[in-house]
């Protein structure tokens, strides 16, 4: 079971082959063809090799065109028996830990770690901060397993610096209901990047995860990796826009002034929906029905009762927030919409601490159309002071971002599933499985800023080879997908 975040998991499959390197060709011609070979990289994912991912069973960018495999399960179970009993090997100075999320101290060491080292803003403008509250609803969902919430410390020190969880999930593929794996928060502390700890967290929670007969898992990543069964986008629907362009989120348009901007993004004072309410617990059973109904629509998507929904669904402050719709006349739940909260902190701005941002979650629209409730969802956003409204384009999102004034993003969300295979991928309006770790797709386009710089590097010691006639010694490259593990 594996779990990719960009930095960690993305590398893993360059981490995990490691060895000395030889010496480099310093040559025009050598280096020439350095940069030709990133560049052609950079532009067909596809092509790069993934030497840890290719041992596992995932769907292989080879395979994309054979007819003759099937959907379903890539391998057989295993006999428990047969199983690993013990963790996996660690370098020396370093132990598994298995963390206890009930321990406020624990709870803030993982905080922290995840603060400085999951999300890398090389602007150094943004920090996402999953709050304790958040942690603990994303871990620890109905029949979660401790183990699976899995730690690394230094030895010495018993500092934490390492860190993958999983939580159970039951998600349906086409017509078949799968126990999995969700993965998630896949951490290494930056400065153990050369320690080869990403592929050795990814096999120590397979390996737990194997000890409960579960044989799949599904997973997103901000970088492509072998393979994705959809590729998404995220949308952004400024709700302060002011304070989103003094802190640099986003800018003015062209010819646009601060106050014509904020004029744009007005919405009203109240929801305009006759019947729109906050969600209560007496409302699980006919939310769970409603949802139940609505995502067997889709090709992929979790396959939720009624603890599901009271645990996922049911408003935390400043964690999650769900609204339904309820007739005036016959008090049917008709509608119902969601999101989650995951702030950021803001650096070096004299002005502001905190960028609020919401994630759009479950939409279920049957009698109030879709763009009316999400621009409800809005309103409610706005009057708890969120900065801004995010939502991937999956389900049927799309039908309302352009209209609703949401922007495009340059973030892309990659699903994967391990061990199954959907075969020839699904679009992403076929996907109904939303995710609550949302900070993958900025990680994207920092890395891709990274990149670019590396190019551009290679291209002046070119110039500065034939210069000094082929003295020059060029950097290595960065791996392939990505810098962590």
């Amino acid at each position: 079971m594996a779990a990719p975040n960009n930095d960690a998991a993305a590398s893993a499959s360059a981490s995990a082959t490691t060895s000395e390197p030889a010496p480099e060709d310093t040559s025009i011609e050598a280096l020439a063809r350095r940069v030709q070979e990133h560049m052609t990289l950079a532009s067909n994912p596809t092509a790069r090799r993934h030497k840890f991912w290719e041992t596992q069973p995932v769907g292989q960018f080879r395979d994309a065109a054979d007819s003759s495999l099937a959907d379903g399960a890539i391998e057989p179970p295993t006999p428990l028996s047969e199983v690993r009993a013990d963790p996996y090997p660690l370098p020396a100075a370093f132990e598994w830990f298995t963390c206890d999320l009930d321990d406020d101290a624990l709870l803030a060491d993982l905080y922290a770690l995840l603060a400085h080292n999951y999300v890398e803003d090389d602007e150094n403008m943004f920090r996402f901060n999953y709050s304790p509250a958040f942690l603990r609803w994303a871990l620890r969902p109905p029949s979660f397993f401790r183990a699976w919430h899995i730690g690394v410390r230094a030895k010495e020190s018993k500092k934490l610096v390492a860190f993958i969880s999983g939580v159970p999930a039951r998600i349906r593929a086409r017509d078949d209901i799968v126990r999995m794996a969700e993965i998630n928060f896949l951490c290494v502390h930056k400065k153990l990047r050369s320690k080869r700890l990403a592929p050795v967290l990814i096999r120590e929670v397979t390996r737990r995860v194997h000890q409960e007969n579960i044989w799949q898992a599904a997973y997103t990543a901000g970088v492509v990796l072998p393979t994705p069964i959809t590729t998404c986008r995220y949308w952004h629907r400024s709700l302060n826009p002011k304070k989103l362009i003094d802190v640099g989120f986003s800018r003015l348009g062209p010819r646009m002034t601060m106050s014509r901007t904020v004029r744009l993004y007005k919405l009203p004072d109240a929801p305009l929906t006759p019947g729109f309410r906050q969600m209560e617990l007496r409302d699980v059973a006919a939310v769970t029905r409603l949802l139940r109904s609505y995502l067997a629509k889709f090709v992929v998507a979790p396959d939720f009762d009624e603890m599901d929904v009271e645990h996922w669904l049911l408003p935390q402050e400043d964690v999650v927030d769900s609204y339904l719709v309820e007739s005036p006349e016959t008090h049917e739940v008709t509608d119902f919409c969601s999101f989650y909260t995951l702030p950021s902190s803001v650096l070096n701005n004299a002005n502001y601490a905190t960028l609020k941002a919401a994630y759009s979650y479950y939409n279920v629209s049957t009698k109030t159309p879709l763009q009316q409730l999400m621009n409800d969802a809005l309103i409610v956003a706005k009057q708890k002071n969120y900065d801004v409204f995010n939502a991937l384009d999956v389900m049927e999102n799309e039908s309302f971002l352009k209209e609703l004034k949401f922007g495009v993003g340059d973030g892309q969300l990659h699903y994967y599933l391990y061990n199954y295979r959907i075969r020839n991928g699904i679009k992403p309006s076929e996907l109904g499985l939303a995710v609550v770790d949302a900070g993958k797709s900025k990680l994207r386009r920092i890395r891709m800023v990274i990149i670019t710089h590396y190019v551009l590097d290679l291209f002046l010691e070119i110039g500065s080879a034939t210069q000094q006639s082929q003295k020059a010694r060029s950097k290595p490259l960065p791996p392939a997908a990505g810098g962590g593990g």
